[in-house]
C-alpha cells in the first residue's frame, strides 16, 4: 500500500511592507505548492478597529470567524504536497495559539527604520500592533521552547540575494529548491486577496525580487517613538535571520 504524505503547511508570518507578497509569488511558482493569501485578515478586521483601506470589502468577502478559518483553511485539506499561507503576524489577535504546532512557521522581518515609513503611507498613524513584531517574537520564542530552529527571513537579505536565501529556506523546510521561485509574470494573480488593489501595486509591476534600495529621505519624526518600541523586537528576531 502506498502511504500518502501529509500536507506540508508552511505559514509565513510577516509584518506589513515586508515583501511578503513577493515571497508568496515565489512559492506560487513551485510545481508542488499552492498558496493562500492572508486567510485571517477578515478575523483581524472583525476584532480590531484598524482603519485599513477596503475594510468593508474584506469583511464582506472573507471568513470573519478566526476559529473556523484556522480549522477549514490553515488546517484544511489540500491536493498539493505543500501549501504556503501568507499571514500577517498581527492577524493572530484573539486566537488561541496551539494550532501553530501543526504548521511550519517562517518569520519574515524588515528593519523598522525602512518598514515604518512605508507602512505610514497606508496607515497614517501606525501602532506597534500594526507591525506584528510582538506576535513574531511570540512565535520565535514558541519555536525555541519546543527545541526547534527558527526560520527567519530578513526582507533586505532576501531582496539582495533571493536564490541563496530561498535555498536556505527550502533546506530548512526540507523541500527542494526550484528555480521557478525566482520569477513570476507581471500583474495580479488569482490568489491575491481582495485588498490587493490597495497594497500590491509595486509587486504587480515586478517580475522577481527587486534589489533593495536604501531610503534617501529622513526618518519621519512622528514615527520615532514607534521606532524605539519596534527596534528591540526586530533585533531579537534578526539574530536568527538566514545570512
Amino acid at each position: 500500500m502506498t502511504l500518502v504524505k501529509p500536507t506540508k503547511r508552511v505559514s509565513v508570518w510577516s509584518g506589513p511592507r515586508n515583501v511578503s507578497t513577493a515571497l508568496m509569488y515565489a512559492f506560487r511558482g513551485r510545481s508542488d505548492t499552492m498558496v493562500v493569501d492572508e486567510p485571517l485578515y477578515g478575523h483581524y478586521l472583525t476584532f480590531t478597529d484598524a482603519p485599513h483601506p477596503g475594510k468593508a470589502e474584506v469583511l464582506a468577502q472573507m471568513e470573519t470567524d478566526g476559529g473556523r478559518a484556522v480549522r477549514e483553511i490553515l488546517l484544511g485539506t489540500y491536493t498539493k504536497p505543500v501549501v504556503m499561507f501568507k499571514n500577517m503576524a498581527h492577524h493572530l489577535v484573539s486566537l488561541e495559539r496551539s494550532f501553530l504546532a501543526q504548521l511550519q512557521n517562517v518569520l519574515l522581518i524588515r528593519d523598522p527604520e525602512e518598514m515604518l515609513p512605508s507602512l505610514a503611507r497606508q496607515l497614517s498613524e501606525p501602532t506597534l500592533r500594526d507591525t506584528g513584531l510582538g506576535e513574531q517574537v511570540e512565535i520565535l520564542e514558541m519555536v525555541l521552547r519546543s527545541g526547534g530552529t527558527p526560520i527567519v527571513i530578513e526582507a533586505k537579505t532576501l531582496s539582495q540575494n533571493p536564490e541563496a536565501v530561498l535555498r536556505g529556506v527550502c533546506r530548512r523546510l526540507e523541500i527542494t529548491f526550484e528555480p521557478a521561485m525566482l520569477s513570476w509574470p507581471q500583474g495580479p494573480k488569482p490568489e491575491d486577496g481582495v485588498w490587493a488593489k490597495h497594497w500590491y501595486e509595486n509587486v504587480h509591476r515586478s517580475t522577481g525580487f527587486v534589489p533593495h534600495e536604501h531610503r534617501t529621505s529622513s526618518f519621519p519624526e512622528h514615527l520615532r517613538p514607534l521606532l524605539e518600541e519596534s527596534v528591540p523586537l526586530y533585533k531579537r528576531l534578526a539574530i536568527y535571520a538566514i545570512k
